[in-house]
């Protein structure tokens, strides 16, 4: 593996890693993001729904990143 590849890889990772940690902090502070700024109940179940995706979107990442580094080390 060459060193750009491995950067390219540390640097996806920390994507990754920022993305769960956001997605989660989103989902804690959802019901109290809806009450201090006064909005529909709806709009709690939205900032879920937006953390679901950030999940979503990191397990492929997660997975993506697994992939290549298991076809590079062989």
């Amino acid at each position: 593996m060459t060193d750009e590849m491995h950067q390219a890889l540390v640097r996806k990772g920390r994507i990754t890693g920022s993305v769960i940690a956001a997605g989660g902090v989103l989902a804690i502070l959802a019901p109290w993001l809806v009450q201090v700024l006064s909005l529909p109940l709806r709009y709690e179940m939205l900032f879920y729904f937006f953390s679901l995706a950030a999940f979503v979107w990191a397990f492929v990442s997660i997975y993506q990143i697994w992939r290549l580094r298991r076809d590079n080390q062989g």
